[in-house]
Parts: structure tokens; C-alpha cells; sequence
């Protein structure tokens, strides 16, 4: 990999990676919205709120299990398989590092002549 951000090479695979990424942060979210369901049902003293709130703490647990489900037919997330996650993990992590080693402020930023045609005058 060249140290290049705007280097069109550099982006193979991104969007994948972005989608492992999106994926784990909604199932993060998720967790904590069950998490906070949970703690406000058993604070509620409202019969129609409790009711309310189970519902929805249903409807969280749902789509945890259904984000896990899709992450794990993707084998973007291994529960069972340690080994396997930790290797995630570890790429996941190096890849963070490789992006902030980049220099994604060069003190060059002209790509006159990478494109088809020349900027619109206004």
C-alpha cells in the first residue's frame, strides 16, 4: 500500500470493511438499547408504561438476535470461535493503526490531471 489517501488503490475493500464496521456498531447499540430498556422497566411504576416497555424490550431483543444472526452468516462476528474473533480483531485493529499512520493531510492536494475534465469555471 502507498502512503497516497486519494491513491484509488488504497480503497479495495473499504466498503466491506465499512460494512463490518456499521454492523458491529448497530449490534453495540442495540445491546444498549435492551440494556436501557431493561433498567427503565424495572424503574416504571405505570402499569401502561411497564407494558410499553416490555414490548419494546421484546422488539430490542429481536433485533439483537438478528443483527448477530446476519454478522455471523457474513463471518463478520464469531461468538463461538475465540480464535477466530481474536483474528478479527487483531486485522480490525491493524487496519485502524495502518489508517492513522496515513497522511490524510498532505500539504499537496492537487490532482490536477486525474480527471476526465477540467473543474467547472464559475
Amino acid at each position: 500500500m502507498n502512503h497516497d489517501y486519494l491513491d484509488p488503490i488504497n480503497s479495495l475493500h473499504v466498503p466491506e470493511l465499512a460494512d463490518t464496521t456499521f454492523a458491529m456498531d448497530f449490534l453495540l447499540r442495540a445491546k444498549e438499547g435492551v440494556r436501557n430498556i431493561a433498567v427503565a422497566l424495572t424503574e416504571s411504576a405505570s402499569p401502561d408504561v411497564r407494558t410499553l416497555l416490555r414490548k419494546q424490550l421484546m422488539q430490542g431483543i429481536a433485533m439483537n438476535q438478528e443483527i448477530t444472526e446476519l454478522m455471523i452468516s457474513k463471518k463478520w462476528f464469531h461468538p463461538y470461535e475465540l480464535s477466530e474473533q481474536y483474528q478479527l480483531d487483531q486485522l480490525s485493529a491493524n487496519n485502524t493503526l495502518m489508517i492513522g499512520k496515513m497522511n490524510l493531510f498532505p500539504v499537496e492536494t492537487n490532482r490536477k490531471g486525474l480527471f476526465d475534465r477540467t473543474p467547472d469555471e464559475h
